[in-house]
């Protein structure tokens, strides 16, 4: 009796494995390859040069939907949001130029995001920052800076937008979104120095809500570099390539449509110095407290990053809740630097196989080194070494069958398919989790991207030498991005702008 008890244990056994084994595979629905629509990308490449540039006009500002007439906290508010192909024609005569102005404001973008880390790992304290002279305020150049802090946009790498009212009654200005920042600020007559916008710059005298802030405020205490002046307070920031906004801190109100949000702490730029394609500002998504959606007090906020190329708009969205069908992933901190949102990524997947990397790939280490931040700001994702090497030599293996071509600028994985109307490539994946079966793939088009109108597809992604990790905007690119701030969580949602 007992040799028919043990054939039922074994079948049972063998049965039980071939359901976990079942199950297993169903955790992932990702496909081992995607098409890339060839023809479609390099059609995008020619028209960008012809695209209608309009600028919005005033009586028709109906970008922010606000769920009620009038806020000042985190009740969901919409805005429009504008790439940099919308508000400026490209000065270059060709898709090629055009990549290679990109590729360089992203590499002095990650440069920027780099040392400003490194100085809050070393221990770099505001006390320890040598700030603007006062008296020179007005005058100063680039050159008169002493300060080693560098952060946020770097000169020209703005490349999303979004349109709203600052001062009472409001002035419209185009400011650039950037969660790698959290200093708000517009540049304010009279200018010292100013470069050129959309819009006229600011008058702080035309406006009934400006007030400048005191020196001993929590704001005016918040800044990283900061001075007095007749007991007002000064602000500075400087990009690390030397663009930089120089000022008075100050309180304004900022309308968002119908909504009016008061008291919002603001840098009133004097002197300000970079290449921010005719917005008049920069408003900050960082995690820190002077940040816009800390100011806020929002719960969450999102946002759908349109294709750079086209002149369609998307929404940029503060108080809405992740949906559930996003891919939601740990929203982490970083205790020596609160501005980056840090993303839990626990692996890449390519073609449908989890790579073997490091343990630590993208972990924050507890001297605030390493981990994996989600930037609006840097184009390209940048990876460590080790890893990019791990996901470029396997994407290479499912791509053995594409016509080769040499490296362009920071790309050293390049395919000519010219002679190609679509193709089909490994799938990349994004992994969250543990093993739970999470995953974010991503559209072919957002790592398999032209470099110029002939044909040339380059994989897009870049190593790194430093030990942070960047997820860029052309991967973001047509998946809606949320921020749980309240939550903890980063959630991903596809095909959503």
């Amino acid at each position: 009796m007992a040799r028919p008890t043990s054939l039922s244990c074994l079948l049972f056994t063998l049965f039980s494995f071939s359901i976990a084994l079942a199950s297993s595979r169903t955790l992932s629905t990702i496909p081992t390859t995607t098409v890339l629509d060839v023809a479609a990308s390099i059609h995008t490449t020619l028209n960008v040069f012809s695209l209608d540039r309009k600028t919005i006009p005033v009586d028709q500002q109906e970008e922010a939907q606000p769920s009620s007439p009038s806020s000042s906290s985190s009740s969901s508010l919409t805005l429009q949001l504008h790439s940099r192909a919308t508000l400026q024609k490209p000065s270059q005569r060709d898709y090629r130029s055009l990549t290679l102005a990109r590729l360089e404001r992203d590499s002095a973008r990650v440069k920027s995001l780099a040392a400003r880390l490194d100085l809050a790992v070393s221990g770099v304290a505001k006390s320890d920052l040598k700030p603007l002279d006062a008296s020179a305020e007005r005058e100063i150049g680039a050159e008169g800076f002493e300060s080693p802090v560098v952060s946020g946009t770097s000169q020209g790498s703005g490349e999303y937008f979004s349109r709203l009212g600052v001062g009472d009654p409001p002035s419209q200005v185009y400011m650039v979104i950037d969660t790698g920042s959290d200093v708000n600020w517009v540049q304010c007559a009279p200018c010292a120095d100013c470069y050129q916008q959309a819009d006229p710059i600011f008058e702080p005298a035309s406006s009934s809500s400006f007030s400048p802030l005191a020196c001993d405020t929590r704001q005016c205490r918040s800044l990283d570099v900061s001075e007095c002046r007749n007991g007002s307070c000064l602000y500075q920031v400087s990009y690390g390539d030397g663009s930089y906004t120089v000022g008075d801190f100050v309180t304004e109100t900022i309308t968002l449509g119908s909504t009016r949000l008061r008291d919002v702490a603001i840098g009133c730029g004097h002197n300000n110095e970079g290449l921010f394609v005719g917005a008049a500002g920069l408003l900050g998504l960082g995690g820190g407290s002077l940040s816009f959606p800390s100011q806020l007090n929002a719960s969450s906020f999102s946002y759908c990053l349109v294709d750079r190329d086209s002149d369609s708009a998307s929404t940029l969205e503060f108080g809405s809740p992740l949906p559930p069908n996003a891919v939601a992933a740990p929203l982490i901190r970083n205790p020596h630097l609160d501005t980056f949102l840090y993303l839990g990524l626990t692996g890449i997947s390519v073609g449908g196989d989890p790579l073997q990397l490091p343990e630590a790939a993208f972990q924050l280490g507890r001297d605030g080194s390493g981990g994996i931040i989600v930037d609006s700001g840097t184009a390209v994702t940048r990876l460590r070494s080790e890893v990019y090497g791990a996901v470029r030599e396997a994407f290479a293996r499912g791509t053995r069958g594409l016509p080769a071509a040499g490296g362009f600028a920071l790309f050293d994985t390049c395919y000519d398919l010219s002679s190609k109307g679509s193709v089909e490539v490994p799938t990349v994946a994004l992994r969250f989790g543990d093993g739970d079966g999470k995953e974010w793939a991503l559209p072919a088009k957002n790592y398999m991207i032209p470099v110029d109108s002939n044909g040339t597809f380059c994989f897009a992604f870049a190593p790194t030498s430093s030990a942070l990790s960047i997820l860029g905007n052309v991967q973001q690119q047509g998946t809606r991005v949320g921020f749980d701030l309240r939550g903890s969580r980063i959630g991903f949602v596809p095909n959503k702008c």
